[in-house]
């Protein structure tokens, strides 16, 4: 499965599911709320145990902006780690440097974010990165390289809330990764037990 880069709001519908937590890029201005097609609406909803695990796979997927390789490279990083697979995979997606970006407020969404990396405007602890899929450690610092500062993408979004497991000095336009995000601060539109046990099955 190669990345997705078509509509949000059709992938939304398709899967029922916010690529944000909170909800402004689904459906937004949208009155159909059912899943895209000509026919509308149906009653042939129910999925079986493999579809409810396709689709989960397919929401951390396309919240996160991966292909089935990176994911699966992933999962098995979140294997080799002590504790809950299911939470260290969610651990390792919000560890990406796009993630964090993109949870920094440094871009409005994680899309905007990979093209900030892969242009190479961010800085991890004071060196250039344009791999948005590295895995950032706690402690590490990322900020904006100093010529970007002025990028209305980069300044439109600074001034909202952040998550409480980055810390950000918007003087500075930097922020820290100060500890790994527990369960409840993640999306709860989110099984990722599913995910795992997809996984499971294929990856060895």
């Amino acid at each position: 499965m190669s990345r997705y880069t078509g509509s949000i709001n059709r992938k939304s519908r398709r899967l029922h599911f916010s690529i944000k937590e909170n909800n402004k890029e689904f459906l937004k201005g949208k009155k159909r709320e059912y899943i895209p097609g000509q026919h509308g609406p149906t009653s042939h909803n129910k999925l079986s145990g493999y579809g409810q695990q396709l689709v989960e796979k397919q929401k951390l997927a396309f919240m996160y902006g991966l292909n089935d390789r990176q994911f699966q490279r992933l999962f098995k990083i979140a294997k080799k780690m002590q504790g809950s697979t299911s939470l260290n995979l969610l651990i390792a997606l919000e560890s990406r440097l796009d993630n964090l970006v993109y949870r920094m407020n440094f871009a409005p969404t994680r899309r905007a974010a990979r093209q900030l990396v892969n242009h190479k405007h961010i800085l991890v602890n004071g060196k250039k990165c344009d791999i948005p899929s590295v895995l950032i450690k706690v402690g590490d610092e990322i900020s904006v390289k100093e010529k970007s500062h002025k990028l209305p993408l980069v300044k439109a979004n600074l001034d909202n809330d952040t998550v409480k497991f980055v810390k950000v000095d918007k003087n500075k336009f930097a922020g820290k990764f100060t500890r790994f995000p527990e369960r409840h601060e993640l999306s709860q539109e989110i099984n990722e037990t599913y995910v795992v046990e997809w996984f499971s099955r294929i990856v060895k």
